[in-house]
C-alpha cells in the first residue's frame, strides 16, 4: 500500500510533544541551518521547486503565493491556520497535539522565507488540549533560543504569537481569519486588496495552513527535488488525508499525491463486511461526491476537479449502500446555514430556504416544487458571496440529487399519498 510517513512518522510510537524528543530526532537543525546558511529568497525557491502546494484547501503553489508580497521592507506576518473546521477533516488537529514543535519549526522556516519577524498561529477554539500543547511547545523552543531577539547570533528577530479562536467556521476563510485576529467580527472582507498586500493590521501577510508549513522541514532536509519527485505532474509530493465514514479503520493516512482512490478506501480497511460502496466525498463537507468509475483515479488535485469534485483539505469521506442521502445533504446543509457569517444575502438566505426544504424532505413532508426549489436556489447562491462558503452548499446536494434522484422524489411520493 502507498503510505509513506514523513510527517506523521513518530505518531503513535514516540511521545513527541517534548522539544527534547524532537531534537533528538533531528528537530530544529534545519530552522538553524535556514537562518545561518541560507538568504530567505535562498528558502523561498526551495519551495517553489519542491511544488508544495497549499494543503488547506485552496491547493495554491505555496512558493508563488509568497512571491506575491510586495519587495520592498515594509513589515509583513506569516499566519498559521489552525482552524480546521471543514466536516470530514481532522489532520491538523492530530499535528497540533502529537508534533507541535514540527509546526512551530515550519512556522519559523515559513517566517524566514518570507523576511517576517512576527508569525501568528490561529487554533480552532474547541481545540483546548492543542492550544495547550503548542504554547507549551512554544515556551520550550523560546527558552531554548529558537525564537525571540538575535537568532544563532544573526541578528535576526522572530516573535510567535498563538491566539485562540471562538468556534466559527467562516474563520478557517483566511480574510474572516484575520479581522478575528484582530478582534473583529470573522467576517470575510472584499477582495482586492488581497492579504499579499493588505492583510493583519493592514499590513501584507501570508496565511499557510499547519500541513503546509510543517512539510517545509523535510523538504528543507532532504532538498526541493525529493518532494517533486513524488506525485503526479501538478500535484507534488505527500498529502494526509483523513479517511472517515463507511470503512473499517477510519484515521489520517499520509500518501503520495496520484495514490488511486480505491488504495485509499483499501488503506482504511475497506467496507465493512456485504456492504457497497454508494459514493466518496474526497474533499470535505464543501466537495461534490464521487463515485464507482471513479474508483481508479489517481487522488491528485487536477483529477478530482476533472472527476466534478475537488482535492480540498484532504477528507476523504466513504458512503456505503446504507446512506440516506436526504439525510446526509440535510446534515451538511444545516451545518453551512448555521456557520454562515449572514454578510452575503444569497448565502444567508439561500442556505436558511434549503434548511428548511431538506428538513421537509427529511421527515417525509415535502411537497410538489421542492426537489426544483432546492436545484434553483442552490445555484442561485453558487458565485455570489464574498467567500467560498456560500458555493460550499450546492456540491454535495446537487451531486447526490442527480445520482439518487429516487431517494430524494420517495420523499415528495410518500406525502402524496398521504390520507388527506
Amino acid at each position: 500500500m502507498p503510505v509513506t510517513k514523513i510527517l506523521t512518522q513518530d505518531i503513535g510510537d514516540v511521545d513527541m510533544r517534548g522539544i527534547e524528543v524532537y531534537r533528538e530526532r533531528g528537530g530544529y537543525r534545519q530552522w538553524e541551518r535556514a537562518v545561518r546558511e541560507m538568504q530567505p529568497t535562498a528558502v523561498l525557491d526551495l519551495a517553489e521547486k519542491s511544488g508544495l502546494r497549499g494543503r488547506g484547501g485552496a491547493g495554491f503553489p505555496t512558493g508563488r503565493k509568497w512571491s506575491f508580497l510586495p519587495k520592498d521592507k515594509s513589515v509583513r506576518y506569516l499566519v498559521c491556520n489552525c482552524d480546521e473546521a471543514e466536516p470530514g477533516t481532522f489532520k491538523d488537529h492530530m499535528l497540533l497535539e502529537n508534533v507541535p514543535h514540527l509546526i512551530l519549526e515550519g512556522m519559523l522556516i515559513g517566517s524566514y522565507a518570507i523576511a517576517s519577524h512576527h508569525a501568528f498561529i490561529y487554533i480552532r477554539g474547541e481545540f483546548k488540549r492543542g492550544y495547550e500543547i503548542f504554547s507549551a511547545a512554544l515556551e520550550e523552543a523560546r527558552a531554548a533560543g529558537y525564537v525571540g531577539k538575535n537568532l544563532f547570533g544573526t541578528g535576526y528577530d522572530l516573535e510567535v504569537t498563538v491566539h485562540r479562536g471562538a468556534g466559527a467556521y467562516i474563520c478557517g476563510e483566511e480574510t474572516g481569519l484575520l479581522n478575528s485576529l484582530e478582534g473583529k467580527r470573522g467576517e470575510p472582507r472584499l477582495k482586492p486588496p488581497f492579504p499579499a498586500i493588505e492583510g493583519l493590521y493592514g499590513m501584507p501577510t501570508v496565511v499557510n495552513n499547519v500541513e503546509t508549513l510543517a512539510y517545509l522541514v523535510p523538504i528543507l532536509e532532504h532538498g526541493a527535488e525529493w518532494f517533486a519527485a513524488v506525485g503526479t505532474e501538478r500535484s507534488k509530493g505527500y498529502k494526509i488525508v483523513s479517511v472517515s465514514g463507511h470503512v473499517r479503520n477510519p484515521g489520517n493516512y499520509e500518501i503520495p499525491l496520484g495514490t488511486t482512490v480505491r488504495e485509499i478506501v483499501e488503506l482504511a480497511g475497506g467496507l465493512r463486511e456485504g456492504r457497497a460502496l454508494m459514493a466518496v466525498q474526497p474533499g470535505g463537507g464543501s466537495s461534490a461526491c464521487i463515485f464507482e468509475e471513479h474508483l481508479d483515479w489517481p487522488y491528485d488535485y487536477e483529477s478530482m476537479t476533472k472527476a466534478g469534485s475537488m482535492l480540498g483539505s484532504g477528507a476523504f469521506v466513504v458512503f456505503d449502500d446504507t446512506t440516506d442521502f436526504v439525510k446526509a445533504a440535510y446534515n451538511l446543509v444545516r451545518f453551512f446555514a448555521h456557520e454562515s457569517c449572514g454578510q452575503c444575502t444569497p448565502c444567508r438566505e439561500g442556505s436558511s430556504w434549503m434548511e428548511r426544504v431538506l428538513e421537509r424532505l427529511v421527515h417525509h413532508r415535502g411537497v410538489s416544487g421542492d426537489l426544483e426549489m432546492l436545484s434553483r436556489v442552490a445555484g442561485t447562491i453558487t458565485g455570489l458571496n464574498l467567500c467560498a462558503l456560500g458555493d460550499s452548499i450546492e456540491p454535495f446536494l446537487k451531486s447526490v440529487m442527480l445520482r439518487f434522484p429516487e431517494q430524494f422524489a420517495s420523499r415528495i411520493a410518500a406525502q402524496a399519498a398521504a390520507p388527506a
